[in-house]
């Protein structure tokens, strides 16, 4: 891996010049933190309609969510079942598994729901788009009957309470192990 000197303004000044050819009707920010946020906005002629990040109920980010929609950006979030895909890699262990959690799954018993279904929920109600992914048809449908049931307060807070602050997509652990090149991009 070769690190390339960027300057996140004048990338950003070249998105919107796309913008403003009409080769894209929507430029955003994905991995920002809100300095990386302020720091665009200061600049931007054009605003980012949106924001990916990694969230999970293990990495809940309600500051940076906040500052975003504040902003007026959007949020998507990578990852919304945690650290599922993670394993194969040693990024994460079948501990980080929230499709074993007891508060996850207490709160899909009760709903007749699973704990994906759960935590994609979870994060709908957060006001945040999850990025979910599965190659299954029956898990696909699944994914998708979201709009039928409703966490309740008390919920959302019991799955607030399982934040750590715990990053699964780290550069900062797997670039260096996987391409040679020590890259902390969170710290």
């Amino acid at each position: 891996m070769v690190f390339v000197k960027n300057d996140i303004n004048e990338t950003w000044k070249a998105m919107e010049k796309l913008a403003d050819a009409g080769k894209t009707r929507f430029i955003g920010l994905s991995n920002f933190n809100c300095q990386h946020l302020r720091q665009v906005l200061s600049i931007a002629r054009i605003r980012p309609t949106s924001l990916q990040i990694e969230c999970h109920p293990h990495l809940s980010q309600e500051k940076l969510i906040r500052f975003a929609r504040e902003s007026g950006i959007r949020v998507s979030a990578f990852s919304p079942l945690g650290g599922t895909s993670y394993i194969s890699i040693d990024m994460a262990t079948e501990n980080d598994l929230f499709f074993q959690n007891s508060i996850i799954m207490d709160i899909a018993k009760k709903y007749n729901k699973s704990a994906a279904q759960v935590m994609l929920r979870w994060s709908i109600q957060r006001n945040t788009l999850p990025i979910n992914k599965s190659s299954r048809a029956e898990r696909l449908n699944e994914n998708r009957a979201l709009f039928d049931f409703y966490l309740t307060k008390e919920d959302m807070e019991f799955i607030a309470g399982l934040n750590k602050n715990h990053r699964y997509n780290d550069p900062g652990v797997f670039c260096e192990y996987g391409m040679g090149t020590f890259c902390p991009i969170y710290e």
